[in-house]
């Protein structure tokens, strides 16, 4: 019987952050591949957890690949950690998850901290919608056809950025999106000078080329604006609620947010609308 691999969480910045579950796996686990071993082992023993470090990362995941499969295949545990966040999400473990499937091993996720999730949480933009569009590519064509597909994305854009390539995709971003969307933009979450921006892609801009960027960013951007045509009555979005109900079995709260989502409607407008159009 093969054994189970563990999706393990990591602090993003502050240790306090690491779960007591995602603690007694990792003391639990036979073995831990972790992206970077220098990194992991300071916190293993920060928490005094003894277990083998086995690499995986970007460079040698494929062979460091079949290699935690294999162990899995034999009956071992592995959990998989990154430097921070959760394993999986723009990550190469995405790869041994994949082989994992394959194979019928078991894969197990312990969550925790999440970047781009608290980055959104605290940006003050629309959270019901959202994409993550992860690191663009150093490559200018490759990124410029990246956001031109983002041109009409109405739904919430998350990206990731290193400070030594904050200004390029800041003027990439204003190219594509216009000066005046709307940003938030995030660095050092949970750490000692976490700092959220509520600005414009212009604005933030402007700001960083005056301050020079310094830790890992997270921006969150404004999808773009619901034309005027797209548009529908209030009344026909209450038709659509009450039509997502019908169909979907879903509870009024639900089925009010993915209307209002798409519509541009406010979510309080169209519950009074609909319990009026009930009590009707």
């Amino acid at each position: 019987m093969s054994g189970t691999l563990y999706l393990v969480a990591t602090p993003i910045g502050n240790l306090r952050d690491l779960s007591p579950r995602a603690l007694e796996i990792l003391s639990q686990v036979d073995f831990i591949a972790a992206e970077d071993t220098r990194v992991s082992l300071k916190l293993m023993n920060h928490f005094s957890v003894k277990k083998p470090l086995l690499s995986y990362h970007e460079h040698n995941h494929v062979t460091a690949g079949r290699q935690v499969l294999q162990r899995l295949l034999a009956g071992e545990s592995c959990a998989l950690v990154t430097d921070a966040g959760t394993p999986a999400i723009s990550d190469p473990g995405e790869d041994i998850v994949r082989l994992c499937a394959e194979h019928g091993v078991p894969v197990c996720a312990v969550p925790g901290c999440c970047a781009l999730i608290s980055a959104l949480a605290v940006s003050g933009l629309p959270t019901g919608r959202f994409t993550f569009e992860g690191f663009l590519s150093v490559n200018r064509r490759q990124r410029r056809e990246h956001l031109s597909s983002l041109l009409e994305e109405r739904r919430t854009m998350i990206f990731y950025e290193a400070p030594h390539k904050l200004l390029t995709t800041l003027e990439d971003l204003c190219e594509a999106f216009g000066p005046e969307r709307r940003l938030s933009l995030s660095r050092e979450l949970t750490k000692l000078h976490e700092e959220t921006l509520r600005t414009t892609l212009g604005g933030a801009l402007t700001h960083f080329r005056a301050v020079a960027p310094k830790g890992e960013f997270v921006l969150v951007v404004e999808g773009a604006p619901v034309p005027e045509e797209a548009l529908i009555s209030l009344e026909d979005a209450v038709q659509q609620v009450l039509r997502l109900q019908e169909e979907h079995q879903l509870k009024t709260k639900e089925a009010i947010r993915r209307v209002a989502a798409d519509t541009g409607l406010a979510k309080n407008e169209l519950y009074d609308a609909v319990l009026k159009a009930r009590s009707e």
